[in-house]
């Protein structure tokens, strides 16, 4: 009877080990998927001209929000506020092709779910007359050219992300339909060929489900707005912020608001 008693005890002892080393197997297993379902969940966006004015709202909204950010600036050891964001800060100026490659091998192989080309410059030219073309060549450079090298350069790794959106920040300046002010030569015909490369963008890529449009962020506060713009970064960003969770590939092509009113070409 002793010898019984001891056999179905050891082997009920067997059965109760198994069990538990089955149960800490599985915590352990759904522990790590967890873990791993966060770091997939956690997405990516890639902002140009990150260190100031609405490109550091667009950082500090993000990050604010869980979103892996990936901020650049001409100068990163200058981007002190930008650095106090806790965000990857890379070099890049988007009228360089070095610097271009020099981004792309920075993050090769690494997902982008959005893009947001925002590095841009404004020169306040009222007549023709005034016009510089050296600073003409320049502007197009850096809002229209710059945005296509970046996207170029950035678009395998936005075909790794999921969420496949770029986002290139223009103005309402770029409206040909609503240009009944003149002025700001130079500027308005950068952003009007910038809204053509978008819309031509959009119909390559809607193959691939990608959502690719243009944004004007408004009159901002910021130091190409000047003080008297009606709009802070943070209610431009936010404004912008909530269009662009809201978007679908059906939003393809599209130029909007700050608010998400659609702008006419």
């Amino acid at each position: 009877m002793n010898y019984v008693f001891a056999t179905r005890l050891i082997r009920l002892l067997d059965v109760k080990c198994v069990i538990a080393a089955g149960l800490v197997a599985f915590g352990l297993a759904g522990s790590m998927g967890l873990a791993e379902a966060g770091e997939k969940a956690q997405k990516t966006v890639l902002i140009t001209g990150a260190n100031r004015g609405l490109g550091l709202e667009f950082a500090r909204q993000y990050a604010a929000d869980g979103w892996r950010v990936i901020g650049t600036a001409r100068r990163p050891d200058s981007a002190v506020d930008l650095k106090a964001l806790d965000v990857e800060v890379l070099q890049l100026d988007v009228a360089d092709t070095a610097s271009v490659a020099g981004l792309a091998k920075a993050v090769e192989g690494r997902p982008i779910d959005l893009l947001i080309n925002n590095a841009g410059v404004f020169p306040r030219v009222s007549t023709l007359a005034e016009v510089d073309f050296d600073d003409v060549e320049r502007t197009y450079a850096v809002n229209t050219i710059g945005p296509m090298r970046v996207t170029r350069a950035l678009l395998p790794n936005l075909r790794l992300g999921s969420g496949k959106q770029i986002v290139s920040i223009t103005s309402g300046l770029g409206s040909i339909a609503n240009n009944t002010s003149g002025r700001y030569y130079g500027y308005r015909e950068s952003k009007a060929a910038l809204n053509m490369f978008n819309r031509t963008l959009s119909v390559e890529l809607s193959g691939e489900g990608f959502t690719c449009v243009v944004m004007s962020p408004g009159w901002v506060q910021t130091d190409m707005g000047g003080p008297n713009a009606n709009l802070t970064p943070e209610e431009s960003i936010t404004g912008m912020k909530k269009v662009i969770d809201g978007l679908t590939p059906k939003d393809n092509g599209t130029y909007r608001n700050w608010d998400g009113v659609a702008i006419p070409w």
